[in-house]
């Protein structure tokens, strides 16, 4: 077969510690990334934007966010809304107060002011953890909203509470804002999320990541041997916070253009993320991607086939999809409790030794 380590060769200890050792993984990913950024904005369309790559490109961010905490270092959080928000609220202020600077630096930024407030709600991880640290971060999802609501500050005294984000270009070209080109907005998120993807990926592979799976996996061993629970538990919470600080700034900038933080970041995006990074495997970069794959795309493939296939009316699709949704997750958690992720590690194995027993 083609998946093959045999006669790879490695000449040197970078070529063996390198992202994807294996020669048919590089060139799968070279293909989809060229694919991503030369085939794609060429061909995508308002609805392709707004229904299908918008969304998958932003909670894919948010999944690989959570999976670093929950995944990696199996510190639980049920924040992720709230500190989604943080990055919305910092990206607006900052659009609103700084309108000379570039996009790329307010995102940035955005994820910097969420590392530093999941840092704060994180210190409680050093004494808590499992069902508690749940609730704690539970209760930073309730108290972040709140804030956002009954701070007039946050949303620049305006009458109606919303926040709206003013158009703003990188390299002259439109990134928020209505006039701004699918094929731009599409482009800037996936700059962020391919990037930070590799840097995730990097991360969990080197000193950093091994101290969190080593919390993770226990954390008394973990202390004993020299891992240092404050820096490992709290990078992880940084880190993470980062990454959906950045989600969360996206959403709002690019995607959404308008948001009121009740509806657009309530406890119900916390659960989805959740439920991302669960279906698509704990502690996987490439189960974020399936996860959020599952959770934004399966629901609208149901909504196309039913309303425009069937003709059924949209209030009784959505009702079906939220059932359907739920049935396969239920399914794959019973099929395969690792995640979707799992299935195409062992696809791998057994391609790697095909057509020896396995």
């Amino acid at each position: 077969m083609f998946y093959r380590e045999s006669g790879d060769f490695k000449s040197s200890y970078a070529a063996d510690q390198q992202t994807f050792p294996i020669r048919f993984d590089r060139i799968a990913v070279g293909v989809v990334l060229v694919f991503a950024f030369l085939v794609v904005p060429f061909v995508i369309d308002d609805y392709w934007e707004k229904s299908i790559l918008l969304p998958f490109l932003v909670w894919a961010m948010a999944a690989l966010g959570l999976n670093i905490l929950t995944g990696y270092c199996g510190q639980v959080s049920l924040g992720t809304g709230g500190f989604m928000a943080v990055g919305a609220y910092a990206a607006y202020k900052l659009t609103t107060g700084f309108p000379e600077l570039n996009m790329f630096l307010v995102i940035l930024l955005s994820g910097g002011v969420t590392a530093f407030v999941g840092i704060v709600f994180g210190l409680p991880s050093l004494r808590i953890k499992g069902f508690y640290l749940a609730v704690a971060t539970l209760a930073a999802q309730f108290f972040l909203v709140w804030l956002f609501n009954k701070v007039p500050w946050f949303y620049n005294y305006s009458a109606s509470g919303m926040i709206t984000v003013p158009e703003r270009s990188v390299f002259g070209i439109a990134v928020t804002g209505s006039g701004a080109p699918s094929w731009a907005t599409y482009l800037f998120c996936l700059v962020f999320v391919v990037v930070f993807a590799m840097i995730a990926r990097n991360l969990t592979r080197g000193r950093l990541g091994r101290s969190w799976m080593a919390i993770r996996d226990m954390d008394i061993a973990a202390e004993i041997i020299g891992v240092p629970p404050l820096q490992a538990k709290l990078s992880a919470f940084a880190v993470s916070s980062f990454y959906i600080g950045i989600a969360g700034a996206l959403f709002f900038t690019v995607y959404l253009g308008a948001a009121e933080p009740t509806e657009a970041f309530g406890i119900d995006k916390s659960f989805l993320v959740l439920f991302m990074i669960i279906i698509g495997g704990l502690g996987s970069i490439f189960g974020s991607f399936v996860g959020a794959a599952f959770m934004t795309l399966l629901p609208v493939l149901f909504k196309n086939i039913m309303v425009a296939g069937f003709g059924w009316p949209t209030d009784l699709v959505q009702h079906i999809i939220f059932m359907l949704v739920g049935g396969l997750i239920m399914f794959f958690l019973i099929v395969e409790p690792n995640g979707l992720a799992q299935l195409w590690r062992v696809a791998k194995e057994k391609l790697r030794l095909w057509p020896f027993p396995h």
